[in-house]
C-alpha cells in the first residue's frame, strides 16, 4: 500500500495534520474496493481531492472519471443530465443523449453536493446503487451500468433526512464509508504551508516575486477561523500577490484582507445556511438585548440611590439594601459618589441627584451621541465602543436623525 507521504506528493496535497492523514488513509484503504463513499466537510475544504485519490488508486484508474456538481444543475434537467434521455422525451430533445452515468461506465462518478439532489433523482440514484440499473428519461427499458459512486456534501445529512429533504435509505446506501475532511481552523499547522504554496503558484503565474509574511502576520494567519477554508486562503494569497507592492507583509496589511478578524477565535457555524436577513436580524436582536440590559441596570441603580436618599438612612447602607450589586463610590461631579450618612453630608439633598429620563429610546440616543462625540464622529470607532456593528449604528443614526 502506498504511504501517505507519496499520496500527498502524487496528488498535490499540502498538510501535516493528523486529521488530514486519517482521511487520506481511509481513502487509500477503500480505493481497491467498489463500495460507495460519502465525503463530508465544510465548503472549501477540498473534498474533490478524495474521489480523485480513490479513482487513481483503484482498478478503474484507466476508465473515465466524471465529476458532477449536483447543485449547479437545474432541477428540471438533472435527470436528463445524469441518466440521459431518448429522442422526443421532452421539448428540445431532438436526439438521444447519454447521461453522465453512461459516460462513466466502468469508471468513477463523483457527485458533488449530492445533498442538493431533488427527491425523484434520489430514487433513480438509489436504483443505480442497489441494482446497477438506470432508465433514460423517456425510455421504457432499463440499462445495466458498472460505475463507482463517490458523493460529497457540506449539508447536515441527518438533519436533511429529518426534514424530509433526503432519503434515509439512499443516505445509508451511499454512506457505506464516510470520509470527513477537517476544516482549516482545525489544521493550524497547515495554514502557513498552504499559504506559501499558493503564494509561490501565483508568483509564477503573474511573474512576480512571491509574497511572504512576517512572524506576527503568520500568527494572525494561524489564529483566524477561516470560514471559507482552503478556498478563502487561496483567494487571499492571490489578492495579496497582485495588489501589494511590498513582498514582505505584516500583520496590519493582512488584517485588511480578513473579514471579521476580531472574531477569529469564535467557532464557525457549520452545516448551517442562513439568509442575509436572518443573520442581520439575529445580530440586531443580540445587540438590542445587550443594550436594554445595560439600560435596565442603570435604571435600577438610579432608583436604588433615590430610595436610599428618601429613606433618610445611610446612603451606602440604603444602596446595599435596595441594590446589593452596587458597591464603591459615587460622586455626581466625577461620575461616582462617596457613600456617607446623610447627617454627615449636610449639603446633600435629593435634588443633588438628577434623575434622568429613563425612556429606552432617549437613553439609546444619548449613548449613541456620547459615543460619536468621544470618537470625533468616527462611526466605526463609535460602533466598537457601543458594542454593535457599524451597519446597526448607521441604521440607528438614520432612524433617530442624528446625521
Amino acid at each position: 500500500m502506498s504511504d501517505i507521504k507519496s499520496i500527498k506528493q502524487r496528488f498535490g496535497i499540502i498538510g501535516v495534520s493528523p486529521l488530514l492523514d486519517r482521511a487520506l488513509e481511509k481513502a487509500v484503504r477503500v480505493a481497491p474496493t467498489d463500495i460507495s463513499v460519502l465525503v463530508t466537510g465544510e465548503s472549501g475544504v477540498g473534498k474533490e481531492a478524495i474521489p480523485k485519490i480513490i479513482h487513481g488508486l483503484s482498478h478503474r484508474k484507466h476508465a473515465p472519471y466524471i465529476a458532477v456538481n449536483c447543485g449547479a444543475i437545474p432541477e428540471g434537467t438533472i435527470d436528463s443530465e445524469l441518466f440521459g434521455h431518448e429522442k422526443g422525451a421532452f421539448t428540445g430533445a431532438t436526439g438521444a443523449r447519454k447521461g453522465y452515468f453512461e459516460e462513466a461506465d466502468g469508471g468513477t462518478i463523483f457527485l458533488d453536493e449530492v445533498g442538493e439532489l431533488p427527491m425523484p433523482s434520489q430514487v433513480r440514484l438509489l436504483r443505480v446503487l442497489e441494482t446497477g440499473e438506470f432508465i433514460r428519461v423517456g425510455a421504457s427499458r432499463a440499462n445495466k451500468i458498472d460505475v463507482r459512486v463517490v458523493g460529497a456534501t457540506n449539508v447536515g445529512m441527518l438533519e436533511a433526512i429529518k426534514n424530509g429533504k433526503f432519503r434515509e435509505d439512499l443516505y445509508y446506501r451511499l454512506n457505506t464509508v464516510e470520509i470527513n475532511l477537517p476544516p482549516l481552523r482545525e489544521r493550524p499547522a497547515d495554514i502557513h504551508l498552504l499559504f506559501r504554496k499558493f503564494a509561490a503558484d501565483f508568483a509564477n503565474k503573474y511573474h512576480l516575486p512571491s509574497v511572504r509574511l512576517d512572524d506576527e502576520a503568520i500568527r494572525l494567519l494561524e489564529q483566524y477561523r477561516w470560514p471559507g477554508n482552503i478556498r478563502q486562503l487561496r483567494n487571499l494569497a492571490e489578492q495579496m500577490s497582485v495588489i501589494e507592492t511590498s513582498r514582505l507583509l505584516g500583520k496590519d496589511v493582512l488584517k485588511a484582507y480578513l473579514p471579521q478578524v476580531d472574531a477569529s477565535n469564535l467557532p464557525a457555524l457549520a452545516n448551517t445556511r442562513l439568509s442575509d436577513d436572518s443573520v442581520s436580524n439575529a445580530d440586531f436582536a443580540k445587540e438590542r438585548e445587550a443594550l436594554y440590559k445595560l439600560l435596565f441596570e442603570m435604571r435600577a441603580e438610579i432608583n436604588a440611590l433615590k430610595n436610599a436618599v428618601a429613606s433618610g438612612e445611610g446612603i451606602y447602607e440604603g444602596m446595599q439594601r435596595e441594590y446589593p450589586k452596587i458597591t464603591g463610590e459615587y460622586r455626581p461631579s466625577e461620575g461616582a459618589v462617596t457613600f456617607v450618612d446623610r447627617e454627615q453630608y449636610e449639603d446633600f439633598n435629593e435634588d443633588t441627584i438628577e434623575i434622568e429620563n429613563l425612556s429606552l429610546v432617549d437613553k439609546e440616543v444619548e449613548l449613541i451621541k456620547k459615543a460619536l462625540e468621544k470618537s470625533n464622529g468616527k462611526r466605526k470607532v463609535a460602533a466598537k465602543e457601543l458594542g454593535i456593528s457599524e451597519r446597526t449604528l448607521y441604521r440607528k443614526i438614520k432612524q433617530y436623525n442624528l446625521e
